[in-house]
């Protein structure tokens, strides 16, 4: 019996381990980076998958993500942040939650003429030393399939002068097809043919940074996105809780605007005005 119990505990912490020996690694770039804050960002594309990963250290106490984190239906006011969330919903039986997301364009639109996603929600682990939650959704828009959105965190040692601090590991990762490519590439051939990432992939003659931009230039953004908007929901839990969605859109707004060549797309009141709406949509319910 003791050795059963010993393996177990060393199967719950060996998840947690790996993430201290990635902070470990990543220090020398979270402490210097162009993102003026503690974060790492690095993306990957194959033949047939995009995948996108924040690394990146939060001033929250690792228990109020923990515990605020770990309720499916909490989500749903961390997802409607982004700027292509039309609406997203809690569904599904107690053991086996579903998160159902409308996604569409940067602007108010009805849902018919938005895409659906259902994410299986997971709580993978929720301890004092280590949080995972995953989402999982297997069939999305336009051919792209097997969407993953993946959290874990750890808590971090105090610093001298400063709060307690936690690192999160985001991942965001999709499947694509022959059509999905072809619909991508058109869209990175016309409305999006000027957007970038952030990985940088040289200099021009100026000497100023080029950064990647395709398919990878999309992930990132949208990994950018994701991780501004669970940062921006845990900067408001401290507020009042009427006051809290609108503490989230000006931190969700604000952290997009300081990268803004890579994620401008509106004015600060038409963001607001425009999640509002969807988010009174959202409170109404089905």
């Amino acid at each position: 019996m003791a050795l059963i119990v010993t393996s177990a505990q060393a199967a719950d912490t060996a998840p947690a381990a790996a993430l201290q020996s990635r902070y470990d690694s990543l220090a020398p770039s979270l402490r210097n980076n162009a993102f003026k804050r503690a974060l790492h960002l690095e993306s990957s594309e194959s033949s047939s998958e995009l995948k996108g990963d924040i690394y990146a250290v939060v001033e929250h106490p690792f228990a109020r993500l923990e515990s605020s984190l770990k309720a499916p239906g909490v989500w749903c006011d961390v997802l409607i942040l982004h700027l292509n969330t039309k609406l997203c919903r809690a569904d599904g039986e107690a053991a086996n939650p579903v998160l159902e997301l409308y996604v569409g364009r940067k602007y108010d639109q009805p849902l018919e003429d938005a895409y659906k996603l259902r994410f299986a929600y997971r709580l993978a682990a929720s301890t004092p030393d280590y949080f995972e939650a995953l989402l999982n959704s297997p069939v999305g828009p336009l051919g792209t399939r097997d969407y993953r959105i993946v959290l874990e965190a750890i808590p971090l040692a105090a610093q001298e002068g400063k709060g307690e601090r936690t690192l999160v590991h985001l991942t965001y990762a999709y499947a694509y097809g022959l059509p999905a490519r072809l619909a991508m590439q058109a869209y990175l051939s016309t409305v999006a043919r000027e957007k970038v990432g952030f990985t940088v992939t040289g200099k021009d003659g100026d000497g100023k940074p080029e950064y990647v931009g395709g398919m990878r230039g999309v992930v990132e953004r949208n990994t950018m996105r994701y991780y501004l908007a669970i940062d921006a929901y845990l900067g408001s839990l401290l507020l009042p809780a009427g006051e809290q969605f609108d503490q989230r859109l000006k931190a969700w707004f604000d952290g997009s605007e300081q990268y803004a060549l890579q994620l401008h797309e509106m004015d600060k009141l038409s963001y607001i005005e425009m999640k509002h709406l969807e988010n009174e949509r959202q409170r109404r319910g089905p």
